[in-house]
């Protein structure tokens, strides 16, 4: 991962409580380092967590496909993405899943060191939990664990 931002991408399942509460998210990242987490909410739920460990700051903020704007920044992926496999002479079977996504969580946090480990940690988590994908700026798309999908380009 480098600096910037990255995304994940859930399929149609909606993040479920339990994994996506804010211990479940906190637990998860203390296997990789001492985590702790402010997070801000509303009556549908949280919506952004500071999670800080040490001198690292990552920045969750979580977004539904109904929210002004993302439905639109949703569509543009799709069509990025339909446009690298077919740049690559592949398949692209989660397509699909970007065009029927209902939410969105953006990660921000330092390139390198435990800022970039606590942000793949997190975003493979997160991928895991809504049988999603996730992107990193400048690297591209790939699956819960990992694996290279399609890159930027």
């Amino acid at each position: 991962m480098t600096t910037g931002t990255s995304y994940v991408v859930p399929h149609l399942r909606q993040l479920h409580r339990r994994a996506g509460s804010r211990r479940a998210i906190l637990d998860y990242l203390q296997r990789v380092d001492a985590v702790r987490g402010r997070f801000h909410g509303d009556d549908a739920g949280w919506f952004h967590a500071d999670l800080v460990s040490g001198d690292v700051t990552l920045l969750l903020d979580r977004y539904t496909a109904d929210e002004e704007g993302i439905r639109a920044e949703l569509n543009s992926w799709a069509a990025a993405v339909e446009a690298g496999c077919r740049r690559a002479g592949a398949g692209c079977g989660f397509m699909e899943r970007i065009i029927q996504t209902r939410q969105l969580f953006t990660l921000q946090g330092p390139a390198g060191g435990r800022g970039e480990l606590l942000c793949l940690a997190l975003c493979e988590y997160l991928a895991r939990a809504t049988d999603g994908v996730y992107q990193a700026d400048g690297e591209g798309f790939f699956t819960s664990d990992g694996c290279p999908l399609v890159p930027d380009p």
